[in-house]
């Protein structure tokens, strides 16, 4: 491994979804503030739910089967890897987390040293439309890091270099009370089997190995790696039987008050449940998997 310094802060996770309409439905209804569509220049389009903590979650969606086909041939890592979910999973889920980069060619290099790049660079523009209308280009280049063992996940470093404003303004302000992410929670009956994965994207080798699986703190977010036991009696999610590799399981979503939070779902007639002192509340299609929310300590 490299010599590792600061570890990493999380930039976002990408959720597929079967639908942008049932997405913005979805996270709407949840209390989520959601940005206006975007279209990738390679086929996939999103609507990002932006936080007020410099994260945001990333429903991903397909506009054109066709452009999604034809990059994923030309050696697009980020479109092939989510062809390559839907076909194995459906249209929904938690298939990446995101790390903040400053220069990701960098880490490109870096990947391909310790043996766990996901594939070539990948660099793009795409129009980003403010809350009030106004647009700006932002610019990305991102380095993949994946692990053959776990088809069904993929982590990558993203560079912004037209970077987006950080102040989103409304966009960033939510009904539930969202401040940002606090948690995101992956599954596989033996964790430390990708303890090296993680460790060298974050940047991270404090990585500390419990009973029910191991948790890495990166800059800004705790990763979890819990096994189905773990899953199981942390959050009350049964994933018995599911095949071994990274999964994406749950969201952990920080909140000011979890009064708030949980009177709004209770309003809107959304289904949760208590667990501890978390709100968690199931899967329904345009989420991409379990949300938790938890309010800040």
């Amino acid at each position: 491994m490299s010599e590792l310094n600061k570890p990493r802060g999380l930039d976002h996770l990408v959720l597929p979804v079967q639908s942008l309409e049932a997405a913005r439905d979805r996270l709407t209804a949840l209390g989520f503030t959601v940005a206006p569509d975007a279209r990738h220049p390679f086929g996939t389009e999103n609507a990002c739910v932006f936080f007020a903590d410099d994260t945001y979650l990333e429903p991903l969606a397909i506009a054109s089967r066709e452009e999604c086909e034809a990059s994923a041939k030309t050696g697009n890592v980020f479109v092939a890897r989510d062809q390559a979910f839907r076909f194995r999973n459906g249209p929904e889920g938690l298939s990446a987390i995101v790390v903040k980069a400053d220069d990701a060619e960098a880490d490109h290099r870096r990947f391909v040293a310790e043996g766990c790049s996901g594939g070539p660079l990948l660099d793009f523009e795409r129009m980003f439309k403010m809350a009030d209308g106004s647009e700006v280009l932002g610019g990305f280049k991102l380095a993949f890091a994946a692990d053959l063992r776990a088809p069904d996940f993929f982590l990558f470093a993203c560079e912004r270099i037209n970077s987006l404003p950080a102040d989103r303004g409304a966009l960033a302000r939510h009904e539930n009370g969202a401040l940002g992410l606090s948690m995101v929670v992956l599954g596989e009956d033996n964790p430390s089997d990708f303890q090296y994965l993680l460790e060298d994207v974050f940047e991270q080798r404090a990585v500390e190995a419990h009973s029910f699986g191991l948790s890495l703190q990166s800059a800004n977010v705790a990763v979890e790696v819990l096994t189905p036991a773990g899953l199981s009696g942390y959050f009350g999610v049964d994933t018995e039987n599911a095949g071994r590799g990274l999964k994406g399981r749950l969201i952990v979503v920080k909140v000011a008050d979890i009064g708030v939070t949980e009177r709004l779902l209770a309003g809107k007639g959304i289904a949760f449940s208590r667990h501890g002192a978390r709100l968690i509340v199931p899967h329904e299609a345009g989420q991409g998997v379990p949300f938790v929310f938890e309010e800040v300590r």
